[in-house]
C-alpha cells in the first residue's frame, strides 16, 4: 500500500469516528431526529477536514471524492440505529472522538507539509483540523466548544503533540508513513489517560477551581 493511500485510509478512519461522535453526542445531549443526527454527524465528521482544505487553498476533499461524504454519513446512520444500545454510554462518544482527534491532527500536519508550510504552520494546521468538527459539532449545540472549555481534560494539546511527531520526524529528514501513526497513538492516548485520570491544562492564576 502507497504511502498516499495510508493517508487516505486515515482521514477516511477519521471521518467515520468523527460522524459516530457527532451523531451519538446530538442523540446523547440534545432532542434531535435522524435529520438532526445526520447533519451533527456529518458536520462533525467533515468539519475538520473541510477547514484544513480551505486553508491549504485547495477544494475541500468532501466535494471531491465521494467516499468522505458517504464514509460521514454512513458512520452518522450507524449511530442513529444503534443509539438504543448507544444512549447512555458516554465512554463510545469519547473515544470516537478522541480517534477523530488523533487521525485527523496527523492528517492536517501531513497535508500541511505536502503544501510546503513550515514546521509551525503545519502543527497548527493539524491542531486546527482536529479540533474543527468538535468545535462546529459544539456550536450547533449551543455549548461552550470542548477545546475552549476549563475541564476539556487535554483536547488541543493532545492534537498538538500528535501533529508535533508528524513535523518533527519531517524536520529530520524522517517521512515514513510510521510517524504518522505513531503521532496518532500518541494523541489518542494522551487524550484517553487525560479522561480517565481528570488531567486539565493549567488555568489563569486566581481562576476559581472547576
Amino acid at each position: 500500500m502507497s504511502t498516499q493511500s495510508v493517508i487516505l485510509t486515515l482521514d477516511l478512519l477519521g471521518v467515520f469516528a468523527f460522524a459516530l461522535d457527532g451523531a451519538l453526542t446530538a442523540i446523547r445531549t440534545a432532542r434531535v431526529d435522524i435529520v438532526g443526527v445526520i447533519v451533527l454527524g456529518v458536520a462533525t465528521a467533515l468539519g475538520g477536514g473541510i477547514i484544513r482544505d480551505v486553508l491549504l487553498g485547495q477544494t475541500p476533499a468532501t466535494f471531491q471524492d465521494w467516499r468522505y461524504l458517504v464514509t460521514a454519513l454512513g458512520g452518522g446512520a450507524l449511530a442513529y440505529f444503534l443509539s438504543r444500545q448507544l444512549r447512555h454510554l458516554a465512554t463510545p462518544i469519547q473515544l470516537f472522538d478522541a480517534a477523530g482527534l488523533s487521525l485527523f491532527a496527523v492528517i492536517g500536519a501531513t497535508r500541511a507539509l505536502e503544501h510546503g508550510f513550515g514546521p509551525l504552520q503545519a502543527v497548527l494546521l493539524g491542531v486546527i483540523t482536529g479540533v474543527g468538527g468538535g468545535t462546529i459539532r459544539d456550536v450547533l449545540l449551543n455549548r461552550i466548544p470542548v477545546v475552549l472549555s476549563a475541564n476539556s481534560r487535554l483536547y488541543a494539546i493532545p492534537a498538538l503533540l500528535g501533529a508535533g511527531v508528524v513535523v518533527l520526524a519531517d524536520t529530520v529528514g524522517l517521512d515514513s508513513v510510521w510517524f504518522a501513526l505513531a503521532g496518532a497513538v500518541l494523541c489518542f492516548s494522551v487524550r484517553v489517560l487525560s479522561l480517565r485520570y481528570n488531567w486539565n491544562a493549567p488555568p489563569p492564576p486566581g481562576a476559581p477551581p472547576v
